[in-house]
């Protein structure tokens, strides 16, 4: 028989072995549990070392509710706006092993943060307190590429999807309207360098990246590099790459 590899990740130790314990009672389920993200990520990276990867990662949505931030990887790992818990992780894990299913565990429905967690790349938001019989149909059911979630969030859910891609969509619009050069000063912009550290990076003088600065802040309708970043992030563009640049000559 195959069986289905299940990580529980939840930091509340009560809940993660009684629900490792139920899930192993079924013969086609091996159970493993983790408290943390670090953890989790570790028991992953191990699984898959051994040639014996998780099929399924079942991680609590209010992962770290209350103690110290996670490491850097994990924050970076985040969707834009999401808090830095098991939806990042979700993100975090889909980021270095794809192929495992992600599934929410939640205390109570959001429509929101379920949202958060669909584009994060979990395929299942599923509550805390149902049935061993719910919870063991969703992880057999997205082994079979299905999506599971409550009735009651679907309408919200959808909702909140459909707003997400129209302000990516607008987005995306915005940061069409900028020149190659723009596009540039933009991404080291989302990568946190000032003006004189763009200036370096791009070889251009001070003032030069000050207009360009200028022109995308106007370009994308915002007031703030802290706005045009946010913006940038929604539109998909990444942080320019910040490995040393080869020697070049300054201009402008």
């Amino acid at each position: 028989m195959v069986r289905i590899r299940v990580l529980v990740v939840d930091d509340h130790r009560i809940f993660a072995e009684s629900l490792a314990a139920a899930l192993t009672a079924e013969p086609d389920v091996d159970v493993s549990a983790a408290g943390s993200g670090p953890a989790a990520l570790r028991c992953l990276e191990r699984g898959a070392a051994e040639s014996r990867p998780y099929d399924v990662l079942l991680v609590d949505a209010d992962l770290g509710a209350g103690r110290p931030p996670q490491p850097a990887p994990l924050r970076e790992a985040a969707p834009e706006g999401a808090p830095v818990d098991g939806i990042a992780l979700v993100a975090g894990v889909r980021a270095v092993q794809p192929g495992v299913r992600a599934v929410v565990l939640a205390e109570r429905d959001d429509p929101q943060r379920a949202a958060l967690a669909l584009q994060a790349g979990a395929v299942g938001w599923v509550a805390k307190d149902c049935s061993l019989s719910r919870l063991l149909t969703v992880v057999r059911g997205v082994l079979r590429e299905e999506t599971h979630l409550p009735p009651a969030l679907l309408t919200g859910v959808l909702r909140e999807l459909t707003a997400a891609r129209k302000h990516r969509s607008d987005s995306e619009r915005l940061v069409e309207s900028l020149t190659p050069r723009e596009r540039e000063v933009l991404r080291c912009m989302v990568a946190g360098l000032g003006r004189k550290a763009v200036a370096e990076r791009l070889f251009l003088s001070p003032h030069t990246v000050r207009t360009h600065m200028q022109n995308v802040l106007g370009k994308l309708g915002v007031h703030s590099t802290l706005a045009a970043v946010a913006l940038a992030r929604r539109a998909g563009i990444g942080p320019a790459d910040l490995a040393p640049p080869p020697n070049g000559i300054r201009v402008g």
